[in-house]
């Protein structure tokens, strides 16, 4: 990836930055500039706030090449509390500890290294909350 689009996508990778439809009020993420619901104009940027909840999962122990080193990983499909429900790969727990509806939150990890530059690209991963807020 060139340096020029690396800069123009770091918000995008280092939170979630999604849309929310004027018309609709849908949530949309990734952003799309079209509502998946009703089809209108979505450009309102809003940033989500990276609290979720594991809806499935998966454990990868045959990886696609560039992610050998990093196997066993864990995949999975988490809902935000905002409502879209995104792809993203768990990290800081044992991924036999990994339960359908356990809450997580965003954080900021390295993906990879890209190219002979070896310019270290980072991203979103989400990790299992460590203390969940008291409601009084």
């Amino acid at each position: 990836m060139e340096i020029s689009r690396h800069w123009r996508l770091q918000k995008y990778r280092y939170g979630l930055i999604g849309e929310i439809c004027s018309h609709c009020g849908l949530k949309v993420f990734p952003p799309r500039d079209v509502c998946p619901e009703c089809g209108e104009e979505a450009k309102i940027q809003y940033t989500f706030s990276g609290r979720a909840r594991v809806y499935s999962h998966t454990t990868v122990y045959d990886a696609p090449k560039g992610l050998e080193k990093y196997v066993p990983y864990t995949i999975a499909l988490v809902e935000l509390e905002e409502g879209p429900i995104i792809t993203t790969q768990l990290t800081d727990l044992d991924h036999d500890a990994v339960k359908i509806g356990m809450p997580v939150e965003m954080v900021t990890r390295k993906m990879s290294e890209d190219g002979d530059s070896g310019m270290l690209v980072y991203g979103y991963k989400f990790r299992p909350v460590l203390h969940e807020p008291v409601m009084t």
